[in-house]
C-alpha cells in the first residue's frame, strides 16, 4: 500500500473517532448508530495497525527503508491486546473485549460509567451464550438480553469477531433499549386502560346527550341536571387523562435519579394553601406538624408536590373532620434504615382492611367510595408509588378499620 493512501486510511480513523465522539449520550443511541459504528472503527483499526499504520511509522522514522525492509502484520506470537484495549477505552461507545467462552478481558470506560453494575450478570447469561455460539466470520450478530438485577433492564447486544488479530477476541457493543420498551409498553397500556376506563363516563355522557336531544328537549328543570351529571362525567374523564398522562412521563424517568434539593417547608405550605377551599367544603381541618431543622431531601420539587397532593387528595376521600400531615427528620433504624425525612398523612377515616393494603399501588385499583361518595381515578397512590421509587424513598402504608390510615414516605437527605 503506498504511504499517501495509508495517510489517507489513518486521517479517516481519526475523522470517524472525532464524529463519535461528538454524537449524543451513547446510552441514548439507537444499536444501529454508534454501536456498529464503533464496532467498525475497533475493526478497521486492527486492520491499519497491523498493515498500515506500523509499516507507515516505520518509514517516516527511516526514511531509507525499502519495502522489503518494513514491519510486516502481526504474527501469532505478538500481543495486540494492550493498543486494542487502549482503543477501545477510548471510543464513547460502551464496548467489551471478551473470548468466546464469555470471559471479560476488558470493559471500556463507557461500560464501566453506565453498565459497571450488571456486566457480571450480562455475561453469565444464556441469551448471551447462544448469540456467541452463531458469531462467525466478520458478521455482526445482535440480540437482546433482559437482565432482572439491581433493575429490569433490556440491552441491546452486537458482537463481531476480530479474526486479523485473534480469533478467539470478540468486540461486544452494548445499547440500553429499557427506555425504548419502557415507551412501548406504556402506551400499550394507555391504550387498553384508558380504553376501558373512558367506557363509562363517556356512555354516560352519550346517553344524557341522546335525552337531551329527544325526550328532555323541552323540559328545562331536566336539562339542568342532566347537564351538572355530564359535568361531572367530564371532569371525571379529564383527571382520569390527566392521571395517565403523569403517570406515564414519571414512569418514562424512572431510571433518571433527581438530583437536586428541594425544602421541604415552602414545598408543604404551597400545597395546603392550594387545598384550602376543598378541605373549606368539606369541613375538614388539615394539621400541619413540622419539626424544626427540617433538612432538605434529594429530589425533585415538583414531583415532592406531587405526593403529597396525590396523599391529601387520598386522605380527603375519607376523613371525617381532620388530617394531620407530618414531616420529621429520621437517623435511620428499623424502618427507614437510612438518613432522611419521613412524610406521613394521617386521617381520621373508617380505615381500609387488611386485605386491600398490598394492592392499593396497583393502577386502576380502588376500595368502596369515600365518605363523600367520591371515586377516584385509582391512579394516584400507584403515581406516589413510582416517584418514590425513583428518588430512591420508601412508601409504607399501615391501616385498621374503624382507626383511619396513615402512609408514610421516606426521601433521602440531600
Amino acid at each position: 500500500m503506498r504511504p499517501a493512501r495509508r495517510i489517507r486510511y489513518a486521517r479517516c480513523v481519526r475523522r470517524a473517532t472525532r464524529w463519535t465522539s461528538n454524537r449524543p449520550d451513547p446510552r441514548q443511541v439507537v444499536v444501529s448508530d454508534l454501536s456498529l459504528v464503533s464496532i467498525g472503527l475497533v475493526v478497521a483499526a486492527a486492520f491499519l495497525a497491523g498493515y498500515c499504520v506500523r509499516p507507515l511509522k516505520a518509514r517516516l522514522l527511516n526514511p531509507g527503508l525499502d519495502g522489503g525492509d518494513l514491519p510486516q502484520e502481526p504474527g501469532p506470537d505478538q500481543q495486540p491486546l494492550a493498543w486494542l484495549s487502549d482503543l477501545v477505552e477510548l471510543l464513547p461507545c460502551p464496548l467489551l473485549l471478551i473470548d468466546r467462552q464469555g470471559a471479560l478481558i476488558h470493559a471500556n470506560l463507557a461500560v464501566r460509567d453506565s453498565y459497571g453494575d450488571v456486566v457480571s450478570s450480562l455475561l453469565r447469561h444464556p441469551a448471551l451464550d447462544d448469540t456467541l455460539l452463531r458469531v462467525d466470520g466478520g458478521d455482526i450478530v445482535s440480540a437482546t438480553v433482559k437482565l432482572d438485577v439491581p433493575v429490569a433492564r433490556a440491552l441491546q447486544v452486537s458482537i463481531r469477531a476480530l479474526p486479523h488479530i485473534d480469533p478467539g477476541l470478540l468486540v461486544l457493543a452494548l445499547s440500553d433499549q429499557t427506555q425504548q420498551e419502557a415507551v412501548e409498553r406504556m402506551r400499550a397500556d394507555f391504550v387498553a386502560n384508558a380504553s376501558h376506563e373512558l367506557r363509562t363516563p363517556l356512555a354516560s355522557l352519550i346517553g344524557f346527550i341522546d335525552t337531551l336531544l329527544g325526550p328532555a328537549a323541552d323540559d328545562v328543570q331536566a336539562q339542568r341536571r342532566f347537564l351538572a351529571i355530564m359535568q361531572t362525567q367530564a371532569a371525571r374523564m379529564r383527571r382520569l387523562i390527566d392521571n395517565l398522562m403523569s403517570l406515564s412521563r414519571i414512569q418514562l424517568m424512572e431510571h433518571d435519579r433527581p438530583r437536586g434539593r428541594v425544602d421541604l417547608a415552602p414545598v408543604i405550605a404551597n400545597v395546603a394553601d392550594g387545598l384550602e377551599p376543598l378541605l373549606q367544603s368539606r369541613n375538614i381541618e388539615l394539621k400541619i406538624d413540622l419539626a424544626s431543622g427540617l433538612p432538605s431531601v434529594r429530589g425533585d420539587a415538583d414531583q415532592v408536590a406531587q405526593v403529597l397532593q396525590n396523599l391529601l387528595d387520598n386522605a380527603l376521600k375519607y376523613a371525617t373532620r381532620r388530617i394531620t400531615l407530618s414531616a420529621s427528620p429520621v437517623q435511620g433504624g428499623v424502618w427507614p434504615a437510612a438518613a432522611g425525612v419521613v412524610l406521613a398523612v394521617r386521617d381520621d377515616g373508617p380505615g381500609i382492611a387488611a386485605h386491600h393494603l398490598p394492592r392499593l399501588t396497583e393502577r386502576f385499583y380502588r376500595v368502596e367510595e369515600g365518605q363523600a361518595g367520591r371515586v377516584g381515578s385509582g391512579l394516584g397512590l400507584a403515581i406516589v408509588k413510582h416517584i418514590v421509587g425513583r428518588h430512591s424513598g420508601r412508601l409504607q402504608i399501615e391501616s385498621s378499620q374503624g382507626k383511619g390510615s396513615l402512609f408514610s414516605v421516606w426521601l433521602p437527605r440531600a
